[in-house]
């Protein structure tokens, strides 16, 4: 028997997460380890547990039982009998790895060729652990800060020539002739004792006065956490982008980014493709790196909410996401499945009780529905909400 349901979240232990965010938005104490990332929804890395009529059952199996029932018809059509959109909080106290997420016919090309050569789905060094591609949108519950998306070349070189490090010459003539791809390519392909000298005098140059100051500081800060990797100059070409509470960014297949610091909830196509070139101890696949991410500049737009409650509506059909400040009965009309979760507060959603860090499971066809109370809450769903 279908109906809205209770959905706890599985959370991810990577070694770059918080200790005490998660826990702390949870109301639970901490566990002394790092908790980076809050998944909601049905990947078969972390499936979510739906409590529906007393009974848990993970919200894969619940949607494979009935996928018309839970998804609906338009959703099924879409894409298929599974969820298109994963939503999380994620919690950052160090920076992630230097990453790009492939388009859907990257997606499905790499797990094609990956599958040939006998990888498994969960081997370390598979690049591509699914046929979905990932565009993603984050939004900041706590101050945020992020590179992402390459800056003109000029302002690269400018960045790069102001460290005064002759090793990135080469690098910065690239940048000069409005090469943005050739400065990566040539700083990824530099021998292993060269990149890491690189970086080493980059990193002590970071340490001392001078232009670009933020960045300075950032990139210093990368370099503690990863000592002697070239990643650390290739941040430098990206945009510098700090995010207020409330604030949220669209990142398209392609966008090269690093996540710095800080709390957001995140909503992705439902992928866990991550293409890296650096900043991790995790498989770096350089020439599959460089078939994925857009070198081309880019502006950085900064979405930012026009009223308490605020639909962001991305150019992809996967997912939408409405930030929701509750001080009143809302009333919703859905017109699909939806996960309603509460990031702090006391709220109601559909009648049901959602405490801090939990969700709502809406399956199709559950019709109108209000969230009451008072607090702060994320709507999630495809197509359109």
């Amino acid at each position: 028997m279908s109906g809205p349901g209770l959905l706890h979240g599985v959370v991810q232990p990577y070694a770059w997460g918080s200790t005490e965010a998660l826990a702390r938005i949870m109301g639970v104490p901490p566990s002394g380890e790092p908790q980076a990332e809050l998944w909601l929804g049905t990947h078969p890395r972390g499936p979510s547990v739906l409590r529906r009529h007393g009974q848990d059952h993970p919200l894969d199996q619940v949607i494979a039982a009935d996928p018309i029932g839970e998804l609906g018809p338009e959703v099924v059509g879409s894409f298929g009998g599974e969820l298109p959109f994963l939503l999380k909080i994620l919690a950052v106290a160090q920076p992630l790895s230097l990453q790009a997420h492939p388009s859907r016919r990257q997606a499905q090309a790499g797990f094609a060729a990956e599958n040939e050569q006998g990888l498994a789905a969960d081997a370390e060094r598979r690049s591509f652990r699914d046929r979905n591609h990932k565009p993603e949108l984050i939004c900041a519950l706590e101050p945020f800060t992020a590179f992402c998306g390459f800056r003109p070349p000029d302002s690269a070189a400018d960045v790069l020539d102001s460290l005064g490090v002759p090793g990135l010459a080469p690098a910065v003539a690239r940048l000069r002739a409005g090469d943005t791809d050739g400065a990566l390519r040539w700083l990824l392909e530099r021998p292993r004792a060269t990149a890491a000298e690189i970086a080493r005098r980059v990193v002590a140059s970071c340490g001392s006065p001078g232009p670009f100051p933020e960045e300075r500081r950032w990139a210093g800060r990368i370099g503690e956490h990863h000592p002697g990797d070239i990643g650390v100059v290739i941040a430098l070409l990206l945009h510098l982008v700090r995010l207020e509470p409330g604030h949220a960014l669209f990142l398209a297949p392609g966008n090269l980014h690093v996540y710095l610091r800080g709390v957001a909830v995140e909503i992705m196509a439902n992928s866990d493709n991550v293409l890296r070139a650096g900043l991790t101890r995790k498989h770096v696949d350089v020439p599959a790196f460089l078939e994925v991410v857009d070198c081309r500049p880019t502006e950085v737009a900064v979405l930012v909410p026009d009223g308490p409650i605020h639909p962001f509506a991305p150019p992809v059909p996967d997912f939408r996401l409405t930030r929701m400040e509750v001080n009143r009965r809302v009333r919703c009309e859905p017109n699909g499945p939806e996960i309603v979760l509460c990031a702090s507060g006391h709220l109601t959603v559909a009648g049901q009780e959602v405490p801090p860090g939990q969700a709502a499971w809406l399956p199709a066809g559950t019709g109108p529905y209000e969230v009451a109370g008072s607090g702060l809450a994320f709507r999630a769903g495809a197509l359109s909400i």
